[in-house]
């Protein structure tokens, strides 16, 4: 027997919304005279979303994409109708250009250049033959477009709305709590496998959180609760942000330490055990002063030798850091609980860093565009060869199909996927178009007759593991009754029409493959080096604290990234490839905290030593193989002259990581 689909309260909840702002926007539509209602119910669904504070943003960037997609077409179809080849050319180039801006920007901004792009082909195409009428038809479009945004924002924000808060603040504090764990780990154990196997889920753990962070926090101007704690909130993922370069390098300078004493020290082990409560949470600013002067004494312990002394001067410096930095991540954390309960805490914000901070690929995003417009141009050019009357859907559903999955590494699976689905829709489309549509003779009885489809499709649109499936179905039918003049619809209208979009379909998927389509290891390649070209620049000029902080999110970033692109390989390829990149965000701090302090140095090597560095990262950026070899003993002078100096601690302790970070397994006598 086949089971019926059991659907939770929260998709049952987020259907039944989504459909009733549907049907209100399909209702008020018709009553207003529009050409196409249906633009206004499918837009009310596209439009959707469990949270309310998503429904607005995606609401306000649809109808901006909307608008510069119906002022590229009535400015480009009347002006080149009467050439359709270069008129097809101008349109594919908008989408890619389009496409190209929207893949840069990875905040919930990008929607509005995706859907600038594929909207100027989805309302331009269809009016080549009608250039008269494309003003009448574009205002048209934006009337329909925005009513169904307006019905979407009004119930899903009234109806019990579901707030971005919840959602936020959990992985804020899920966040502090990997952060707390970490650390936990390190100072209260002895290094041992199954420490360093924990420390590495909690370092995986902190960098997914941070990024999700920052992804969700893109929605907060829109969250009624949130919108007045922004800064904080932005402030606060920064500081978590930076709290990890710090703990690897606690962690990084405690296994240098056992490596060179045998063990964790007895005073440093000792100064732990004492000094743990500071993490707890409500811990008082007494009790975090104790703990950085327990920490900053740890500098001045025995040491037998002058690596010793350089380790323990490097420990004691991130300790304080780390100290310095909690407080800061705490204290935030309580002005935004102020914030939300109704009370304005002290201005504590500092000016939060924006999308710069995110990974950007400029070579995937041209490559990405240069498919759009191949593909488009393709379509257009199989359209006009053939005459096929209802040819439009072509370059249509490729503009399409080529903006819509566009961020995935290889886009072909999730398009067949997709194509699958538009294929099962055939059916309920031509059940509704050319059965339901034609003896539906009141909004009631049509409201009735296309309920069942639509609110068990929602059900599934909220289910992350049949959604995209679920939107393909609904593309399909949706697409289907927007597209097509539901009064005078036939066989061979209909017939012609879909297959048109199919064969649009199978060319992006077809074109994708051949030029768009990348493995996970030629992206995760790229990841890498895209670091090293910051590293370059790191030790090329003297860096703001800003650029400092975003080099760090970006590497925090670029390790989420590289996660899921390693993990088909194995649990251990994922911990490889976190380590690596991990390394090489300590090293972008150890290098901007030495350019900070490089007035404290012998300033001819130090110069020498930053050339050098931003040589080797160039070249390890345009694929040489590394080769610093020679900087081990540049490096150990510079320290033994720091030590003998009594430089300050921060400059010692940058010297130190950008050994480690080097030279891992380099012996412990430093060089003279």
């Amino acid at each position: 027997m086949i089971a019926l689909p059991r659907f939770s309260r929260q998709e049952l909840l987020f259907s039944l919304k989504s459909f009733v702002a549907a049907m209100l926007a399909l209702y008020l539509a018709s009553r207003f005279g529009l050409p196409r209602p249906f633009w206004a119910m499918m837009t009310a669904y596209i439009v959707a979303h469990p949270l309310a504070s998503h429904v607005r943003s995606k609401a306000l960037y649809r109808l901006l994409g909307t608008l510069l997609g119906c002022a590229a077409s009535v400015v480009l179809v009347p002006s080149l109708s009467g050439s359709p080849e270069l008129l097809s050319l101008a349109v594919a180039l908008w989408v890619g250009l389009c496409l190209y801006a929207s893949l840069l920007d990875r905040s919930a901004r990008s929607y509005v250049f995706m859907l600038a792009g594929y909207s100027a082909a989805l309302i331009g195409f269809p009016l080549v033959e009608a250039p008269a009428a494309m003003f009448d038809t574009a205002v048209a479009r934006v009337t329909e477009i925005g009513l169904g945004i307006l019905c979407a924002s009004l119930v899903h924000s009234i109806a019990l709305p579901a707030g971005l808060g919840p959602s936020l603040l959990g992985v804020m504090d899920r966040a502090l709590g990997d952060a707390r764990e970490w650390l936990t780990d390190l100072l209260c154990e002895t290094p041992t496998g199954a420490r360093d196997a924990r420390t590495a889920a909690d370092r995986q753990r902190l960098a997914l959180d941070i990024t999700q962070l920052r992804l969700l926090s893109t929605h907060v101007p829109f969250d009624t609760d949130l919108r007045w704690t922004g800064g904080a909130i932005g402030a606060l993922q920064d500081r978590v942000a930076a709290l990890t370069p710090v703990l690897s390098a606690v962690e990084d300078c405690l296994q240098a330490l056992c490596t060179a004493t045998g063990g964790v020290p007895d005073d440093i082990g000792s100064t732990f055990a004492q000094q743990s409560r500071w993490l707890a949470p409500g811990a008082t600013n007494a009790r975090l002063d104790e703990a950085r002067a327990a920490f900053r004494a740890i500098a001045d312990g025995p040491a037998a030798s002058p690596w010793i002394r350089a380790l323990r001067i490097d420990l004691a410096t991130r300790l304080e850091d780390l100290v310095a930095h909690w407080d800061t991540c705490t204290t935030l954390r309580n002005d935004i609980d102020a914030g939300v309960a109704g009370n304005r805490g002290p201005l504590r914000r500092t000016a939060a860093l924006d999308r710069r901070v995110l990974h950007l690929d400029r070579g995937l995003a041209l490559r990405s565009a240069i498919t759009a417009v191949l593909g488009t141009c393709l379509s257009c050019a199989l359209w006009i060869a053939t005459g096929w009357p209802s040819g439009s859907a072509m370059p249509m559903g490729t503009a399409v199909f080529c903006s819509f999955f566009a961020t995935m590494d290889d886009p072909v699976p999730a398009m067949h996927k997709f194509i699958t689905a538009l294929s099962w829709s055939l059916p309920v489309s031509a059940f509704y178009v050319l059965g339901v549509m034609p003896l539906a003779h009141d909004f009631g009885m049509l409201v009735l007759c296309i309920a069942p489809v639509f609110l068990v499709v929602g059900c599934y649109m909220a289910r992350p593991a049949s959604s995209l499936s679920a939107l393909g179905m609904f593309f399909g039918v949706a697409g289907t009754l927007a597209l097509q003049d539901t009064a005078t619809a036939d066989w061979v209208s209909f017939i012609s029409s879909n297959l048109a979009l199919f064969v649009g379909a199978v060319i992006a998927a077809r074109v994708t493959a051949l030029m768009r389509s990348v493995g996970r290891d030629w992206t995760a390649k790229r990841i890498r080096r895209s670091t090293w070209h910051d590293l370059a620049d790191l030790a090329a000029h003297p860096q703001d604290a800003s650029a400092r902080d975003a080099f760090g999110s970006r590497m925090l970033d670029r390790i989420a990234q590289l996660a899921p692109r390693v993990a088909p390989d194995g649990p251990e390829e994922v911990q490889i490839a976190a380590h690596r990149a991990l390394r090489e965000l300590r090293m972008g701090a150890d290098i901007a905290a030495l350019q900070r302090h490089r007035g404290r140095l012998p300033a001819e090597p130090v110069n020498q030593l930053f050339r050098e560095l931003a040589l080797i990262f160039r070249a390890q950026g345009a694929g040489a193989p590394p080769r610093h070899a020679s900087l081990l003993p540049h490096i150990d002078r510079l320290l033994l002259d720091a030590l003998m100096a009594g430089t300050k601690r921060p400059a010692v302790a940058a010297l130190v990581g950008l050994r480690r970070n080097l030279f891992p397994t380099a012996p412990a006598a430093l060089q003279p």
